[in-house]
């Protein structure tokens, strides 16, 4: 497979507090940013297989959008030991959204951690960290990845049906109504990766996927409970993008 290596802008973390806390706080009415030392995430509500999420930050993305619209490409199987190989972290612990792991070594250190209680904007949580870094770093991309706790309130979230369509989805109405959405229920664990531009890799820019130990999860799009909702994360920037199977061929639907 084709792989194609790319070194983010890195940040340091007390530098990331400065700037998502002003991001933020045009969003929710409740802020605190802050480098704090990663919580045990074997611990519930994270029950992680490894306690951090530090050490030579990386994010993989690999193959892409096109290898499942219009039509599934069902020969694109990845093997994520082989990709951890391919991304010079063996063993790495990997987390993250289907189409974008973010490998760390696991281990304890320092992490930026974002408190942000009741939305007053339109942007969820992601998309809001996202765009902030973009409009304050410009053409320097930065690429961050972590987990984060949905503490309080309900949420929009898609899953795939158990069969792929079998006519063409040449739209983003058409992706919408093959999928099925539903809204869920706190707390959700939230495993998010973003980059804040895209150095021209075709990249999906954010995706995040969710679970819970009440039975719920899938791909999270923003909270529907404004007034209640909390998020507690924990997030680390990249050192490196690693583009692996990039599609020849794109479009810009599917993507949300």
């Amino acid at each position: 497979m084709a792989c194609a290596q790319y070194s983010f802008h890195v940040p340091s973390l007390e530098e990331l507090v400065g700037v998502l806390q002003k991001g933020l706080k045009d969003n929710f009415a409740d802020v605190q940013v802050s480098v704090v030392d990663c919580p045990d995430l074997t611990k519930e509500p994270f029950t992680f297989p490894v306690k951090g999420i530090c050490g030579k930050a990386r994010i993989a993305e690999v193959g892409g959008v096109p290898y499942l619209l219009p039509l599934v490409d069902k020969k694109r199987v990845y093997d994520l030991n082989k990709i951890a190989k391919e991304i010079q972290l063996p063993g790495a612990f990997i987390l993250g959204a289907g189409a974008g792991p973010f490998q760390t070594l696991g281990f304890n250190s320092e992490v930026v951690e974002v408190k942000a209680r009741r939305r007053t904007g339109d942007l969820n949580f992601v998309t809001c960290m996202r765009q902030t870094l973009e409009k304050h770093y410009g053409d320097k991309p930065v690429g961050m990845g972590g987990t984060f706790v949905i503490q309080k309130g309900k949420v929009k979230t898609h899953i795939m049906p158990a069969e792929f369509p079998t006519c063409p989805l040449n739209s983003d109405e058409e992706v919408n109504n093959w999928l099925r959405f539903y809204e869920m229920k706190a707390p959700l664990v939230c495993l998010p990766v973003f980059v804040s531009r895209d150095p021209g890799f075709d990249l999906r820019l954010e995706h995040t996927h969710c679970f819970s130990h009440h039975g719920e999860g899938g791909h999270y799009h923003y909270d529907t409970t404004p007034d209640t909702v909390e998020y507690l994360g924990y997030f680390l920037p990249a050192e490196l993008l690693y583009r692996i199977d990039q599609p020849k061929e794109t479009h810009s639907f599917g993507r949300d």
